[in-house]
Formats: C-alpha cells, structure tokens, sequence
C-alpha cells in the first residue's frame, strides 16, 4: 500500500515529492518519472542528470508507519507551511546552543589522573563520616585468590610486608570482591608473625573467622610465632595464652611445628618452667623431640642471665646428646649466645652438678626399634607416665637449690681415678681462672683448657671444681675454649660460620692469641667476612682502651673491599677518651662527608661527662647543633646528669672553679635545646600501616605507649 502511494505522489502532474527532493539537496535532486510525465525541471537546468544517487536516495527512504506520517503531510494543502520546514527552522534557531546543555559536566569519559585526583578530594571532603572514597570496580581480567597468594607470599618474601597487606585488602577484597580462602590468610598473618605485627595478625585471624573460614596448623603456628616476635612480651604472652586456652576447649590436636612455636613464645615472653611445662606437655602428646625442640629450650636458658649458662649446659645440652640427636649451627650459635649473655650461678651448685657422671645426668634415654615402634610404644598411657616423670625429674635437677646440690656431692677424684690423684693436685687461686688443673699437664694449650664440658662423659680429671666464673672467655673455657669449641663442631660434621666466628670474636678473651686468630680461622674454613664481623672487633679494642690497634682495622676492611657505616664510627667513638681524639673522628667524619649520628654524638658525650670536661663537652653540642643532628632521649638524659651541681656541693663556702665550668655550661645548654631538632623513637609498626584515614590501624600515641596488652 505504502509503494502505490509514493507512485501517486510522483505522478501527479506537479510532483509534491519533486519538491522536497530539490529542498533536500536542489543539486542532486532529478525527475525520473515515465514518459508521459513533465520534463520541465531538465528544461530549467536546476537539475541535472544523476539516476545512480537518487535511486540511493530512494532506497534509504523511510516505509511503515512513519513514511505514512510523510505521505499525510505531503498530501495536504501546498500553499501552508509544511511542518517539516517548521521543524528545520527550530533546528536551525537551536543551533550553536547545545553546548549549554554539557558544559555543566565536570567530568568526560577521555579524562586525565589530575581531574580524578580532584574528583577524589572533593569527595573525600564532602564526606568526611564515610571515611576514604570507596574505589572502583577493577576492570579487566579478574584474578583468582591463588594468584595473590602467590603474589603476597613473593612480596613478604622480599621483605614488603605493607605492599602485601593493600594487595590483599584494597584490590583483592575491595576493588575485584572476591572471597579469599585459607591460605590467603595464613601466608599474611606468617608475614606479620615475622615482623612481630601482633595486633595485625589477630585482625586478619579474626576476619579470617567471621568469613567462616577454618584456620589450618598453619594459621596457628603463624599466630604463636607473631606473639614470640612481638616487642610487648608481656601482652603477647597474654594473647598466646588466650589462644592456647580455646584452642584446649575445641579440643584442638597441636601438632610438631606448633607446639615448636608455642615453645618459642614461652622462651622468649615468660621463662624457663613454662618451656618446661610446654617440653612435658609434648612428651605427653606422643610427638617425637628433636633438636629444635632443644634449641628451643636452649633459647629459653638465655632468658634466665643469672644461671642460664649452667642450666643450657648442664641438663639441655647433654640430654640432647643422650637421647642421641645430632646438634645443629645454631645449636651450638646458641651455646655461645648463653655463654656471652649468661652467667654460671652458685660455683658450689654448678660444681656440685656439671661434674656428675654422665649415668646421673641422664634423664632421658632413647627409646629401643624403630620409629614406628617408638610412636606405637608413645601413645600408650604408660609410656606418657614415664615420659612425665622423667621431665618433672629434669626439671627438679634444673632448679636444685644450693643446699639439695651439696648433701648429694658427686664423687670425689681419688675414688674415680685412685692413681692420678696421687700424682699432686694443684689449684690456681687466681680469682680471673675458671677452673683447677693437674700439675700433671702444666703446659696449656694455646687457645684454651683441655676442660671440655660439652663432652657428654665424665668430666676431665684436671677439674676439681668451679671458681670464679665471671667473664665470656672464662665460660669460654669451660666449652674447650676456641680449638676445642671448634673441634666439638668438626666432631659433629659441622662447619663454622660468620655469625658464629662473630659470636667467638665476642667472647673470646680481649687481646689474647685466640682473638688474633679469628681471622685466620675465619681464612681457613673460608667463610666471607662481613662488616659485622669486623665491627665487633673494633668494639672490644675500643673499649680496652685500644684506639690504635681499633683504627688498625680499617685497611683490612679496605683490602677486603668492605665499606665502613655509621656503626663502625661509633666502634671508634668508645675508645676516644681525649678531647683530641673525639674532635678528630669529628672531623674524619667530615672529611668523609658522612654526618654522625645521634648514637656516635651520645658515646662522646658519655666521655666527655665520666671526666667532667665541660669544654669538651659544650664543642661535642656546638658540633651537632651545626649538623642539625635530631637529639634522643638518651642525650637528653645524659646532658641533664651533666647539667646538675653536685649533691655536696656548698656555693658560698668559698669561690670553685668547677662551679664556674658548670655554670657556663648550664647556660650554653639551655640555649642549646631551644634550637636543637628533637627525634622521638620510631614505633615498630609504624612503616605496615598502609591507610592514614579513616582507618582502625591508625595508632595513637596512647596506643603507643601502651602497646597492644592495653588496648
């Protein structure tokens, strides 16, 4: 119907369609009706030939309902108006005014970082309550929860804890919504267990609970290493003990590692009868001890510094080797970590005790077959019963009083070796010397005693009993001294390294053959010096007094392309005891353009006021004013000692010059702490906190000096 009426339109004999085609476009616009029709638009020449584009044109025209709209209006009254001209005149009039209607919009699809950036701030203040502005939907492909697994536990093993943390929570949890899983959790909570992030790790642990997630062993373990890490051991300890507690009412089985991490939290946040009580409760579960467990029984000897060297060495060290196991590097690295750290206790109880036979010792015996037989033979009620009563007997010979050691004494020489004592005994009386030789053997080893104490027999015959033991190289000597400590080593197919020749260099005795030594040793076991290395023993040179042989040092450092940092510095800082010496590293410093530190600054002045230089003192404040170096509260301490008149000290009995020297310097400090920066101690979880507004981690001062166990 629709194709006769557009015949009819271009038929009739003054074509109403001819029209609105020249309208259109009067330069293409041609008649193309049949023979019988008008030919007089061609005769005008308004028009000329084109059939290919208005036959287009034709084939773009509209048809149905709004073509039958067309056709109406064409067929109506020529001499009005059409309504189509009246519309392109609107059109024509509105033209140039849309841009009105956008210019109102502050934001374009093609937009730059800055414009979004401003969008962000005005959002963020004009909502204020809701905290930050939530961010957008991630566009692109969506992750799984294992590929940032995979990517935190990258980024924690390169030591970006606060990276790992805005991963997981804004792109994993905010920006792509996905439901993490277990392991998500876990491997954030053993990051924050490595810094010692407590209140992080129980945050995530919690979470992790509310999304009804099951925790695995691993989740625990990572949750017992944060609260051993944490620098608030008092609330940590609390924490664990909370957890321990309702780990008890789920009726939860710890296994190995955990109970490993529980011990750990004891050595480190409590003491050495809660590691035990944690060593008995393993027993008792049926799980097999190994060296770590002694390890970590050995780290809470250290804990106790009045007689944890006799407590690691008299029951841990040798059970370990009784039941058979094989210590480890870092068992014997903890060793000397108690022999540096720890004292012997009562010389009565430590003779009465470390020179018993072995047979007394040894609480703890292997258990015979396989290690199936021995799990099968664990399980079983009596065994646990005898496992109990063996550690509550170790723990009693830990804690022997003076009294109980000395109505059991241990066998006296003659009765042990009825033909060597005849020989003549000797006893050094030198209050400095350990122990008691023979005179059998008058020439000493040149690194130390033939007294070995970590041999699991009886101890050597050329000791009698302990004397005073009040050094690091006496307890030294009581392990062999620093042949026989390797030699033990070498014996278990061990091979030092630098933290341990770095522990040796601290304990050995100050200027003797072994210290000269190390580096030979440390040349002949091939083991690449550090700058630590080199800095302790700078330190022990420094602080006999040593300046000189400490300064000797430093072309072995340059020869072995070693670098010297702040630390080195402030090794040369103990042995300056003359204002000369200190100006002078003052001004090597300088030289070398490297600024000195609060630490170098508070070592001098340690000097300065031990003899009560003032005027040394007032240039050590001159020269850190000038590199605006931040003072700590440890040189405010020590400068306000300084700045105080003696308790005895009486101004109107008569004129003292010392009294003018205090005087001048009490004025040049006042003035001195007006301009001088102050530096505040950093807060150690300060640098995981990824979000500054609006955020629960954000830590107060209050929080700060509470820590976590006051919240």
């Amino acid at each position: 119907m629709d194709v006769v009426r557009l015949a009819r339109l271009f038929s009739s004999p003054r074509p109403v369609g001819l029209s609105i085609l020249c309208h259109l476009d009067p330069l293409r616009a041609q008649w193309v009706g049949g023979r019988e029709g008008p030919v007089w638009p061609r005769a005008t020449g308004w028009i000329r030939p084109a059939p290919a584009a208005f036959s287009s044109s034709l084939s773009q025209l509209p048809l149905g309902s709004q073509g039958q709209k067309n056709t109406g209006s064409l067929s109506s009254d020529p001499g009005q108006p059409s309504p189509t001209a009246t519309q392109e005149e609107g059109e024509e009039e509105s033209f140039g005014m849309l841009s009105d209607k956008y210019s109102s919009r502050r934001m374009f699809h093609k937009s730059t970082a800055q414009l979004y950036n401003l969008r962000l701030k005005e959002q963020n203040i004009e909502d204020d309550e809701e905290g930050e502005l939530e961010p957008k939907p991630r566009r692109g492909p969506r992750n799984t929860p294992y590929w940032y697994f995979f990517q935190c536990k990258r980024l924690i093993r390169e030591g970006k804890l606060a990276e790992a943390l805005d991963l997981f929570e804004r792109q994993m949890l905010k920006e792509e919504c996905l439901q993490p899983l277990e392991c998500n959790y876990t491997v954030l909570i053993g990051g924050c267990g490595r810094a010692g992030y407590l209140k992080k790790a129980f945050r995530l642990y919690n979470d992790m609970k509310k999304r009804d997630l099951e925790p695995s062993d691993a989740t625990y373990t990572a949750l017992f290493n944060v609260c051993a890490e944490s620098p608030w051991k008092d609330s940590a300890l609390q924490s664990a003990l909370k957890l321990k507690q309702q780990l008890q009412a789920r009726n939860f089985q710890l296994n190995l590692k955990t109970y490993h991490a529980l011990l750990k939290v004891a050595a480190l946040c409590a003491d050495l009868r809660m590691c035990l009580d944690v060593f008995k409760e393993i027993i008792q579960k049926g799980h097999a001890v190994t060296e770590e467990t002694f390890s970590y029984l050995l780290m809470g000897c250290i804990q106790d510094k009045k007689t944890g060297f006799r407590y690691a060495l008299q029951q841990v060290w040798r059970q370990m080797l009784s039941l058979g196991l094989q210590p480890s590097q870092h068992g014997y690295n903890l060793l000397l970590g108690a022999a540096r750290d720890c004292g012997l206790g009562d010389p009565a109880v430590a003779s009465a005790v470390l020179l018993r036979p072995r047979e007394e010792t040894a609480l703890l015996q292997p258990p015979a077959g396989g290690r199936k037989t021995r799990r099968r033979a664990q399980v079983g009620a009596d065994r646990s019963l005898s496992a109990k009563l063996h550690v509550e007997a170790l723990e009693r010979q830990l804690f022997l009083e003076a009294s109980q050691a000395l109505e059991g004494p241990p066998e006296p020489q003659e009765a042990r070796a009825p033909g060597q004592a005849q020989s003549g005994m000797e006893t050094k009386a030198e209050p400095d010397h350990t122990v008691a030789l023979t005179s059998v053997a008058p020439e000493l080893p040149p690194w130390g005693l033939e007294a070995n104490l970590l041999t699991p027999g009886a101890a050597p015959l050329a000791v009698v009993s302990f004397g005073t033991v009040s050094t690091p190289a006496d307890r030294l000597a009581l392990m062999g001294g620093l042949e026989g400590f390797l030699g033990k080593m070498a014996e278990h197919g061990l091979r030092p390294d630098i933290k341990t020749l770095t522990l040796l260099a601290e304990v050995v005795e100050p200027g003797s053959p072994a210290e000269s030594s190390l580096l030979s040793v440390l040349d002949m076991h091939g083991v690449e010096a550090d700058l630590t290395f080199f800095n302790t023993l700078m330190r022990k040179k420094s602080k006999r007094g040593d300046l000189e042989g400490a300064k000797a040092l430093l072309p072995v450092l340059a020869k072995r392309g070693i670098v010297p940092n702040l630390q080195t510095f402030c090794n040369l800082a103990i042995g300056c005891r003359r204002p000369e010496d200190g100006l002078q590293l003052l001004s090597d410093m300088r030289e070398s353009q490297m600024t000195p530190n609060a630490h170098i600054y508070s070592t001098l002045i340690n000097a300065a006021v031990k003899k009560l230089d003032y005027a040394y003192l007032i240039d050590i404040l001159k020269d850190m004013r000038r590199n605006r170096v931040p003072v700590n509260e440890v040189v405010i301490r020590q400068l306000e000692f300084a700045a105080q008149y003696p308790p005895s000290f009486d101004r109107y009995k008569g004129k003292n010059t010392y009294l003018g020297k205090i005087d001048g310097f009490r004025a040049y400090y006042k003035q001195w702490l007006k301009g001088t920066p102050a530096e505040a101690a950093p807060h150690p979880w300060k640098k995981f906190q990824t979000k500054t507004k609006g955020d629960q981690d954000t830590i107060t001062e209050a929080d700060m000096d509470k820590g976590p166990g006051g919240r």
